[in-house]
């Protein structure tokens, strides 16, 4: 099942400050080069063991995203998140590449 969130749809929620959870699922190296405004790291392969010590309420409300449309790793990611019983989890498809050419701004470190 894939719950799609628009770029202008996190857009709002970031900045109203809604309660949510926003998961960067690329690499550590390439969530420390930019990331998108208050997301986490936790690495599509590691997601399975760390979103259970990071995210302990399965009722959160989460949205991951990876680098852009054709990477796999934020839909991988909320399917596995799913499987560990979260279930207001959404993809944001379009990811890095598209926050970044709609001229949005990343945070780094």
């Amino acid at each position: 099942m894939k719950d799609l969130i628009s770029r202008e749809e996190l857009k709002g929620m970031i900045e109203r400050r809604c309660s949510f959870v926003l998961i960067d699922t690329l690499p550590e190296a390439a969530y420390r080069k930019g990331h998108l405004p208050g997301a986490i790291s936790i690495p599509s392969e590691d997601i399975l063991v760390e979103a259970p010590k990071r995210i302990p309420a399965h009722g959160a409300n989460i949205v991951v995203y990876c680098g852009n449309g054709p990477c796999k790793r934020s839909s991988l990611s909320a399917d596995r998140l799913r499987s560990l019983g979260y279930r207001n989890v959404r993809d944001y498809h379009e990811g890095k590449a598209d926050w970044v050419a709609a001229g949005l701004p990343l945070e780094a470190g």
